[in-house]
Formats: C-alpha cells, sequence, structure tokens
C-alpha cells in the first residue's frame, strides 16, 4: 500500500508559481513512477507530467516548458514546479503513483489561477 499526501496548492495570480510537493508512505518511491494529474470542473481527469524510477520525466503538451516534475528519493517526496501559471491551469492536481499494475492517489489538492 502506498499513502499519498499533496500539498503546495493554492491561489496564485497568472504568471505566477507555483510548488506542489507529495510525500509517499508505505513504500519508497525509489520503484514507483511517479506523476501529476489534474482535473478542472467538468473535465476529465488528464495527465500533467510522469517521473520514471530511472530519471525520465514526460509532459502533457499543454505543459510547453512551463512545469518540471523532480523527486526526492531520500525525502520519498515527488515535485511539481510551475511557472508562467495561466487560468486554464486552475484544476485539482493529483499525486499518482504506479507499481507494476496497481495505481495509487493522493487526495488532491486546488490550484487556482487569477487573471
Amino acid at each position: 500500500q502506498v499513502q499519498l499526501v499533496e500539498s503546495g496548492g493554492g491561489l496564485v495570480q497568472s504568471g505566477g508559481s507555483r510548488r506542489l510537493s507529495c510525500r509517499a508512505s508505505g513504500r519508497t518511491i525509489e520503484i514507483l513512477t511517479m506523476g501529476w494529474y489534474r482535473q478542472a470542473p467538468g473535465k476529465q481527469r488528464e495527465l500533467v507530467a510522469t517521473h520514471t524510477p530511472n530519471g525520465i520525466a514526460n509532459y502533457a503538451d499543454f505543459v510547453q516548458g512551463r512545469f518540471t516534475i523532480s523527486r526526492n528519493n531520500l525525502e520519498n517526496t515527488v515535485y511539481l514546479q510551475m511557472d508562467s501559471l495561466k487560468p486554464g491551469d486552475t484544476a485539482v492536481y493529483y499525486c499518482h503513483a504506479r507499481l507494476f499494475t496497481l495505481d495509487y492517489w493522493g487526495q488532491g489538492t486546488q490550484v487556482t489561477v487569477s487573471s
């Protein structure tokens, strides 16, 4: 079992930055593929970024170089640095972990970008 707890959400102005954190417990993230997803009101949950155990990061097209996913295995934490935020980035952001075919989700953290 993996428990994920996100933090760092809040209100930010357009063009601003926000850093989300996701702390895992129950298992080391060293062997997990970690990721961030988001869900805006009335829309489906969508992938934002993933980070593999060997350090490969992948991003959704809409990120366009604005976000950076990273991990600290010693702290069992994954981060999402978000820069140049736009109102369209407003959503609940969820941390995700995958171990083989098992998926784990955090409770989500709200990010609201004001224009």
